[in-house]
This record gives structure tokens, sequence and C-alpha cells, in this order.
């Protein structure tokens, strides 16, 4: 087969998600000496950074050299964003490897380089590093996207930098880049984690007038604002103006409501959320079963807790160990030592 119609081969396998045997496809091409083409090893790669195996996506791409091939600004991006999506501690570190090798190789940034680089920085909460990139991505006479502008504003409002967002927010329509509802989101985000609540109520309005409609995730920041301040009248409120907008809650709706609901003891309410969840057919998650089953421990209700506990097993869940601990944490309040080992042993 040429390499053209083994590429088609691996995509399609990469899209699937098969990227195990995408990667099997691949080493048996390359045994029938098939000539592989940067296009081959690139897709191999995405699909093995796309699952999280990082150090095989970087052994391939080692591998392209021995081809007699080079890699390239995709090839290194892809690695970059592998790592600043799937990397835990330290994966900065080896972003900034790649940036240096990519540098040393001849090979120029380009837009979604800087991307990936601001993108991670912000998840990384280092959002000093993330303006230094911009600012070097404006030296380089690189233009700015809305990808761009998206990851900056979302890091901004996630250390409280709400007034910084919304100057970038006025920068985008002025290059006429048009927000787009993750972006407005974000803002919103960054108003509700600061107890702005007004502001935030304001900001949904602004939404509107700008012809960009709202959807769940709107509402459950603004659900979660509320909770956070305690105010779960307004929260309910929030929830219930959702359907007025022709949109459904969804199991993080009531899992933030529940939440708050549990914190101030109305039980009344929590009951009353769960009824409606199963009367509007939306499944309890892991999340769920956690807040309900610390709550009843809070209550020493155990063995109740310890019912929730089966029902996930039974509904397919998979509890957390801070599911049991939490448990266990309870019998031993309650100093019921045979119920904790139960737990235990489980």
């Amino acid at each position: 087969p040429s390499a053209f119609s083994v590429n088609a081969l691996l995509a399609s396998l990469v899209r699937a998600d098969q990227v195990d045997l995408a990667e099997r496809a691949f080493r048996a091409a390359l045994r029938r000496h098939v000539s592989p083409d940067s296009f081959t090893f690139n897709i191999v790669i995405s699909g093995l950074c796309k699952t999280g195996q990082l150090r095989k996506a970087g052994d391939v791409a080692k591998d392209i050299r021995a081809w007699g091939l080079t890699p390239s600004v995709v090839t290194y991006n892809t690695l970059m964003d592998g790592y600043c999506k799937r990397g835990r501690a330290g994966k900065m570190y080896h972003v900034d490897v790649l940036l240096k090798e990519m540098n040393q190789a001849g090979i120029s940034p380009d837009v979604v380089t800087f991307n990936v680089l601001i993108n991670g920085y912000c998840k990384e909460s280092n959002i000093t590093a993330a303006i230094k990139v911009f600012e070097e991505m404006r030296q380089h006479g690189i233009p700015v996207n809305v990808v761009t502008y998206n990851s900056l504003v979302s890091g901004l409002c996630r250390e409280g930098k709400v007034e910084d967002s919304l100057k970038l927010v006025e920068e985008m329509e002025e290059l006429g880049l048009a927000c787009t509802l993750s972006t407005l989101n974000s803002v919103l985000n960054g108003f509700c984690k600061k107890g702005m609540m007004v502001e935030a109520e304001g900001w949904v309005d602004g939404m509107a007038q700008r012809g960009m409609k709202s959807n769940v995730v709107t509402y459950n920041t603004l659900v979660d604002g509320y909770r956070r301040l305690g105010k779960m009248k307004e929260a309910a409120a929030a929830k219930d103006a959702m359907a007025g907008k022709g949109i459904s809650p969804n199991v993080e709706t009531y899992n933030c409501l529940i939440t708050g609901f549990t914190t101030s003891r109305d039980w009344r309410s929590v009951s009353g959320l769960l009824d409606e969840m199963k009367e509007k057919g939306v499944k309890a998650d892991v999340v769920t079963y956690n807040v309900l089953i610390g709550a009843l421990c809070c209550k020493g209700e155990v063995r109740k807790a310890v019912k929730l506990l089966d029902e996930m097993v039974e509904v397919g869940l998979e509890p957390k160990h801070m599911t049991y601990n939490t448990i266990i944490n309870g019998f031993c309040e309650k100093g019921d030592a045979k119920g904790a080992h139960e737990i235990r042993i489980r």
C-alpha cells in the first residue's frame, strides 16, 4: 500500500478512538516497507497524545529522523499540546524542552504553537508567563486569533482578574474578532467567583444583546455563584430561569444545588431535587452520590449512606477512595468499629 492509503487508514482509526489498533497498523506498515511521510508519523503522534500516551508519542517522534524525514511544526505542536492537556506536575518543563528543541532545529513557531503555550500556562495558573508569551507573539508579528483570547480571558478570570479580562474582550471586538459563547461564559465565571452577582446577571443580559444565546454552562455558572454565597433561593431561581430559555438543567446543575442545600441542611429541598431528577430522567453521577453520602454521614445516618454506596455499584458507578473514607469516618464518629471495618475490607 502507498503512504496515502496508510495515512487514510490511520486517520480513520484515530478518529474512531482505536489508537492502539492504529499504532499496530502503523508498525505493520513499516515492517512491510511502506515509505512513510511526515503525515504518517504526525497522525500516530496525535492519536497517542489524545490518549495520554505521551512517552510513546515522543518515541514515535524520535523515529521520524531515522526514516530520513524531519519533524515539522505540527509534530512539535501536537506533542506540546499533549503535555499541556494530559501532563501533570512539571508538564510545562516538558513543553519548554520541546520548544527549545524546535528552535534548535530551525523550525519557527506558528500561531498554534503560541496558543498551546498560552493555554498551558493559563491552566497552570501562571498567567504572568501566558501574558509574556502573548506579547512575544505580537513581537513576532504572528496574528492573534479567537483561541488566543479565549485562553487568556479564561486564565485571567480563574485568577480573579475580571477587569483585565474585560479589556481583552474589548480588544477582541476592536480587532473584529467575534467573541464566542466560551469567551463570555469565562467572564461570567470570573464575576461569579468574585461574588459579583449583580454584574454577573447584567453580563448574562448583555450576552443576549450581543445576539449570543446562553447555554446550560451559563446558568450552571450562575447557580454555582449564588451557591458559593449561600444564596440558595437565588440559585434555585437561576435553575428555574433556564426553563424559560428552553434550556434543560443537567446533572451538574442538580449537583450544585444539592451541595448547597445539604450545606444549609435543607433536606426537604434536597429531596425535592432528587425527585425532580428522576422525573426529568437526569441520572445521578459519582458527584451526586458523594454529596448525598457525605450529607448522610454528617447526619449520623451512616447505614443509609452504605445503602447509597451499594446503589452506586448497582447502577455501574465506581466509588472513589473519598467515598469509602467518608463512610469509614462516619462509622468511626459513631464508635462503630465493626461497620468501619466492613467498609475498609471492601
